[in-house]
């Protein structure tokens, strides 16, 4: 995770807020699932969205976010899980649909093999949200002219496609932040090599359901 101070930014920058709606999609450990409960208070809601594509992975992804919302102060916290496309029917209308180092795997063997494409997940984000409702999306950066061509080698994804993807949706790019940006990683070795792993170049991008 990062210094409290970059999660405090980009928290702002999702706007999350007191009594917002928000879908953490793909929670892993929790922790953004955790922050976000903290930050929404009791008025709010957290769907930690557990994809069914992942959802047999040995360290049991579903069991670990239902034992989370269990966890003292967390009754705001839903556990959640459903084939990646069927997110809206399993989720309430959302303020903000997070999606954190993981957009990228839509243009992987593991999600495609099972049905799920980056265009048809889009449309399910854009259904789920609430008008004037925020697509956060957070990912490891491709180098210029890559597209989704090393997604499923290197983990990685160029935002320009991104942006593509999900304004042919039908969303507005409003925000972008550099933030979590760095000059130095080359782009061309895979997100887990100890060169590079923590340390990424990394875009964020907030888009607007009109």
């Amino acid at each position: 995770m990062y210094n409290q101070a970059t999660l405090s930014e980009l928290i702002r920058f999702a706007r999350v807020g007191a009594g917002s709606t928000v879908i953490d999609v793909y929670p892993g450990d929790g922790d953004w699932t955790r922050l976000f409960s903290d930050t929404v208070g009791p008025g709010g809601r957290v769907y930690s969205f557990v994809p069914a594509e992942v959802a047999d992975f040995k360290n049991d992804p579903v069991g670990r976010m239902r034992i989370l919302s269990k966890e003292p102060g967390r009754e705001n916290v839903e556990a959640v899980s459903a084939d990646l496309i069927a997110m809206p029917d399993v989720t309430q209308p959302a303020d903000v649909l997070w999606l954190h180092l993981f957009y990228h795997d839509l243009h992987t063997a593991l999600m495609q093999g099972k049905g799920a494409t980056a265009a048809d997940f889009n449309r399910a984000v854009y259904e789920r949200l609430k008008p004037g409702g925020s697509y956060v999306i957070v990912d490891h950066a491709a180098a210029a002219g890559a597209g989704t061509s090393v997604a499923q080698s290197l983990h990685r994804i160029e935002p320009a496609s991104v942006r593509e993807e999900v304004e042919a949706a039908g969303f507005v790019l409003e925000a972008e932040s550099t933030i979590l940006a760095n000059k130095t990683d080359p782009h061309s070795v895979k997100v887990f090599d100890p060169s590079i792993k923590g340390a990424t170049d990394r875009f964020a991008y907030r888009f607007v359901k009109p």
